[in-house]
């Protein structure tokens, strides 16, 4: 018997049984778009985290006071002084993989316009800081070198700020703010950036002169950090290196010493971002896939159901001549054609489910093209595996025997 009468003869078995052939595919129907869903809810959100990071800069270092043990008890980094203004000087002078760098200290406090508070703090930054975490001045100017020098009273300052200090729309350009009792002149506002992949409003900042912060809030000649950007992401390894070289020289570190400092990347934060979102991913991917065993275990309850009431047209069809395998290619097909038509039915499912979650949950959504292919696969896969047994079953019966079956 070839192979086009098979066919034929599966789709009209099938044809003959539409309700019980359509609820045998409701499983493998449901498991592929589950699976199409949950790849493309754990990768639309391993996307979103990358293009956050990447707004942030995807090259950026950066170097903190390291905590030290001191009687036996390790000391609060924030509390460290290992970071002074010679070690940015010569990160600024001295190194050929940076493209800019910048030192970081931070005041908080209620700034007051007016009538108008809000909690928040003053960064002291030099201009290059703007470079780094890619930031723009969208109204008004930054701060220069002689403000630097002179430790000006000037700042810059953030669409959230700008909104709960002066929340009439009157432009801040020329206001001041004050700070624990010291005035800043607004001399720049920033271009919104929003909120980041951590919840973090970009916006809820205030810029100045690392001198003001460290001469009229802070009185210290310490640093609580430095931010510095790679020439490229490929350098910033390289980089890396390169600031402990001269950061270890400069604190005159001995050889078998532990380093006083600290330095992260965000590179190191995008992996292990992306390794807790794989991770998701893959839970989730496995999770549905159970509804694609499920199917399976359906489609082959399903197939032992239609050799048993069967029965008597296989030994027939044996009988006048059909062979062994005929009716197991016969019944093999069947199975095949159920999961790869709820395959199918599957996918688009899981696509248009994809959207629904995008447009209604507001999730970001990113199919990949192998995750379709790959779903398609298994469900086809599955539809072989359960469904061999029972098709082997059939085509093992005794002739005589499944003539006289009742």
């Amino acid at each position: 018997m070839n192979g086009t009468n098979l066919f034929k003869i599966a789709l009209r078995a099938l044809n003959n049984n539409k309700l019980r052939a359509f609820l045998t595919m409701l499983g493998i129907i449901i498991g592929v778009a589950s699976v199409i869903t949950m790849l493309a809810i754990g990768q639309g959100s391993k996307k979103s985290i990358q293009a956050q990071i990447s707004e942030m800069g995807s090259n950026i270092i950066m170097i903190h006071p390291g905590a030290e043990m001191r009687g036996g008890v390790r000391q609060d980094a924030d509390d460290m002084q290992t970071l002074k203004l010679a070690d940015y000087e010569a990160l600024r002078d001295e190194t050929n993989f940076l493209a800019a760098v910048s030192p970081n200290v931070s005041s908080a406090g209620q700034l007051i316009a007016g009538n108008n508070n809000y909690s928040s703090s003053v960064t002291g930054v030099s201009a290059d800081y703007l470079e780094i975490r890619q930031l723009t001045v969208e109204n008004g100017e930054i701060f220069s070198d002689d403000d630097i020098r002179t430790s000006a009273k000037v700042c810059i300052i953030g669409k959230t700020i700008q909104d709960y200090l002066f929340p009439n729309g009157e432009d801040p350009i020329g206001r001041v703010i004050r700070l624990n009792q010291v005035p800043f002149r607004v001399i720049g506002v920033l271009k919104s950036k929003g909120y980041n992949s951590m919840g973090q409003d970009q916006d809820d900042v205030v810029l100045a002169p690392y001198t003001t912060v460290m001469k009229r809030l802070l009185a210290q000649t310490y640093l609580s950090g430095i931010f510095a950007s790679a020439l490229s992401e490929d350098m910033t390894d390289n980089a890396t290196d390169e600031i402990t070289t001269i950061l270890r020289r400069n604190h005159k570190l001995k050889d078998d010493a532990d380093d006083d400092f600290s330095i992260r990347s965000q590179q190191e934060l995008s992996s292990m971002l992306n390794s807790t979102t794989d991770l998701m991913t893959t839970l989730l991917a496995c999770i549905a896939g159970i509804s694609l065993v499920v199917g399976g275990i359906g489609i082959m309850n399903i197939m032992y159901v239609s050799v048993t009431e069967r029965t008597r047209e296989i030994g027939l069809r044996m009988s006048v001549g059909a062979r062994g395998v005929d009716i197991l290619s016969q019944f093999l097909i069947e199975a095949i054609l159920i999961s790869i038509t709820g395959g199918l039915i599957g996918v688009i499912v899981g696509c248009g489910a994809s959207y629904i979650v995008k447009n209604v949950a507001h999730w970001p959504i990113y199919i990949q093209t192998w995750s379709v292919f790959l779903s398609f696969a298994v469900c086809t896969v599955t539809g072989v595996f359960f469904g061999w047994y029972p098709a082997k079953k059939a085509a093992d019966l005794d002739p005589i025997d499944a003539i006289r079956y009742e």
